[in-house]
Parts: C-alpha cells; sequence; structure tokens
C-alpha cells in the first residue's frame, strides 16, 4: 500500500508545468469511437482513470498505442457495443460511453457506473438525454440495453450536469438532423470536447454558452488534438503554496479558468499575478479568512477546488464559511483534517472553518480524489510529518502530485508502506 510522505513547515519556491486535464480527456477518449479513422491525443495525463478508459476502447475493438503522453486511437472498426461490470465498475465517468457506442453502433449495454442502484441519481439526466433523441433503454438484470436510431431533437437539462451535457453532444454529433442541448453545463471541459468534435468534422457550436447546437448525422474522420491543462490540479498547487507559504509559479495554465479560485486566494492575503500562460503566487504574510465560499457550475467556484482552498484556510485568522452545492458527501476531508488540529463545524452542506495557529503532522487517510489532494496540501504547512494513505484515489486525478510539489520545494515523497 502506498502512502505520501510529508515533511512539513518549510515555506515553498519553484516552478511546474501542469498536466493536462483529466475531465477533459475522459470524454475525448470516448469521442474517438465515433471517429472512423485515426485519433492522435496529446498531452493525455498519465493517470489509473486513463488507463481504465482506455482498457475499455480496447475492449470495444479499437487500436490503441501511446508514447509518452501521446496516444493514439484507431476506431475505424470497432467490434463491441458492451462493456463489462468490472471496468464500468472502475470509475463513475465511464457512463461517458454511452452515448458514442450507441451512436456508432446502434445498441449498447452497460451496467450503472460504480455499481449503482436503481432511484434517483444523475445517471437519470444521461438517459433522459439519450431517449430525447430517440433511444430505448431498458434495464435488465442490472444491466442498460440502449437501441435505436437516433434523430436529432430538444433535450433540455433540468441540471447543468457537466457529463450529461458530454453524453448528449456526443450522441447528437451521430444522431440525424439538429439537436438543441437547453441548459447545458458551459465548463471549459464542455469547450474542449466541442473543439475536437470539430476537428473530427463534426458541426458543432454553442459550447460554453447554456444552448448547444449540433448539426449531426455525418460521418466522422481522424483528427488531432492536445489537451488543456488541469484547471483543478493548477488550483490543487495554488492552494498548496498557500497552506506552506512561499512563492511558485504554475506554467501553461489560462488564469480564467481559476479566477474564482485565485480571487478567493486573495482576498485570504495571498499576492497572485496572472500572465498570458501562466500563473504566480506568493504568500507572505499569514493568511486571514474570506467572505463566504459557494460552489456552483461554471462560471462560479469549482467544487472539485472546495478541499484544497479548504486545507488552505485551516490557518487562516478568522471563520470561513463553505456552502457546497453541488454535491452530497462532499466533507469526508474534514475529519481527517481535524486530526491534524483544524477546527471545522459542518452542518449539512455548510462548513464553518475556524481558523487555528498551527497544524500538527498526522497519518489521515484520502477517502476520495479531491480531498486527498487537501489533505497532501495541510500537510505541507503543517508541523512535523504527516502520513496520506488511501492514494489510489488521489492517482486518479495527479499524474505526479509528489513530484510536482517538490518541484515547488516540498519534502514530499510516494512510497510502498511497509505492513508488518
Amino acid at each position: 500500500m502506498s502512502i505520501f510522505r510529508i515533511r512539513g513547515g518549510r515555506s515553498l519556491a519553484g516552478s511546474v508545468g501542469v498536466q493536462g486535464a483529466k475531465n477533459s480527456v475522459l470524454p475525448i477518449l470516448a469521442a474517438t469511437v465515433l471517429a472512423h479513422g485515426e485519433c492522435v491525443i496529446h498531452n493525455c495525463p498519465r493517470l489509473s482513470d486513463v488507463e481504465h478508459t482506455m482498457e475499455i476502447l480496447g475492449y470495444l475493438g479499437c487500436k490503441i498505442r501511446q508514447e509518452g503522453r501521446t496516444v493514439w486511437v484507431d476506431a475505424s472498426a470497432p467490434t463491441g457495443c458492451s462493456i463489462p461490470d468490472e471496468l464500468m465498475r472502475e470509475m463513475r465517468s465511464s457512463v461517458v460511453f454511452l452515448g458514442p457506442i450507441l451512436g456508432r453502433m446502434g445498441q449498447a449495454e452497460l451496467t450503472y457506473p460504480g455499481g449503482c442502484e436503481l432511484g434517483p441519481r444523475p445517471i437519470d439526466l444521461h438517459l433522459a438525454a439519450l431517449r430525447a433523441l430517440g433511444a430505448e433503454i431498458q434495464e435488465r438484470s442490472g444491466r442498460l440495453v440502449c437501441k435505436g436510431e437516433l434523430t436529432g431533437g430538444s433535450i433540455t437539462l433540468s441540471l447543468a450536469s457537466v457529463g450529461a451535457t458530454e453524453n448528449a453532444m456526443l450522441a447528437a454529433v451521430a444522431a440525424k438532423g439538429t439537436t438543441t442541448i437547453t441548459n447545458a453545463a458551459r465548463e471549459p471541459e464542455i469547450v474542449e470536447l466541442q473543439s475536437f468534435l470539430r476537428a473530427l468534422g463534426a458541426k458543432v457550436r454553442g459550447a460554453g454558452s447554456s444552448v448547444i447546437v449540433i448539426e449531426g448525422g455525418d460521418p466522422l474522420h481522424g483528427g488531432e488534438h492536445t489537451v488543456q491543462s488541469d484547471r483543478i490540479v493548477a488550483a490543487t498547487y495554488l492552494s498548496a503554496v498557500a497552506c506552506a507559504g512561499g512563492e511558485g509559479e504554475l506554467l501553461g495554465v489560462d488564469w480564467r479558468q481559476l479566477s474564482t479560485v485565485t480571487a478567493a486566494l486573495v482576498e485570504a492575503g495571498c499576492q497572485v499575478e496572472s500572465g498570458s500562460n501562466s500563473i504566480r503566487i506568493a504568500v507572505r504574510k499569514p493568511l486571514k479568512a474570506v467572505r463566504p465560499i459557494r460552489t456552483a457550475p461554471y462560471p462560479g467556484f469549482p467544487t472539485d477546488a472546495q478541499a484544497v482552498v479548504m486545507a488552505a484556510l485551516c490557518k487562516a485568522e478568522g471563520a470561513t464559511v463553505f456552502v457546497e452545492n453541488m454535491f452530497e458527501s462532499r466533507y469526508r476531508h474534514v475529519g481527517e483534517l481535524a486530526r491534524m488540529g483544524a477546527d471545522i463545524r459542518v452542518e449539512g452542506r455548510v462548513a464553518v472553518v475556524c481558523g487555528v495557529p498551527r497544524l500538527f503532522g498526522a497519518s489521515v487517510r484520502a477517502a476520495d480524489l479531491r480531498g486527498g489532494a487537501a489533505l497532501v496540501a495541510a500537510g505541507l504547512g503543517a508541523e512535523g510529518e504527516t502520513e496520506v494513505s488511501g492514494v489510489k484515489h488521489i492517482l486518479r486525478g495527479y499524474e505526479d502530485l509528489a513530484g510536482d510539489l517538490a518541484a515547488l520545494g516540498a519534502d514530499i515523497c510516494l512510497e510502498e508502506e511497509i505492513v508488518i
């Protein structure tokens, strides 16, 4: 079992490039199923979620080759339309394959991601979108069986779900006629998916706004694309510097995608300077509490950045209120931060962070991806040594968290824990 071992209490200094975006590359890889030719994806981060996605592509009959951070996917002749349960369970975002498989093959069969049971859940938005395009979807023995010739239509999402927007876009590209998606998610990852689909010859417009229009039905060809940097990884590294103090520079970052995060850090007392392709942060004095932080769909404060910014404010003077509007059970890192001396009180979707003078190293466990990253960031600002287990969650979204933080001056390593 792996752990991150962190010796905190030292200020940071250095620069680091930010990896490709996990939340961009997964739907892009799923979209290659629609291409009648070879797709080349550059700046593809080496993550466990990416590995599982490529396993699914291989199972579907796609030819895959990888060299470094470049992946070639040839979906000229896919042979399968189903995904086994063991692959679906590996990651929740595997449901994004439903639209492209159905659009390319005319049928698709898979289980609920993560083994979810029937009932109200976010995947209902995905299914409603596909049904609006003419898909027939039934559940048989815990599997979703989908078939039908897709035709353009009107899709109105009851929530601006990123995953449902992506699935609707991928299905609509294959549907004959014009599709309009209303109340679409506006995240940068949606804009990037549109850019990739256009590179394959699709007619898509409107991404970044609440209405996306797709003229579908034409076969797509292969194409080439470079994945943008990961804005949540960037938010993590900014928060890490805020936790530990010192300064750091992030390279290859679009500051516009992080404006709500940097605004909160500036209000806390950090100095932030944004360039055309970089962000510099300096922390030269103790932080102070900020106005309430409320997570919201883009361009609001990202839910994925909530945990790492909370870690940064654990030592801020005063009290900061967090309101988690996007997901339930998004405060699982709070109990572990308390082990390090943090004073955080949770009531439903509200967490009140009362700043403390010091955090102390402790043995803590990551329960999820972003909460695990928050524990690592907090460890950098804590006195003594911190051990973070549950590393498998963190590796889903960070290619080399220890190496990147070490480039910023952190004393951190990823090592195998010896069990006696």
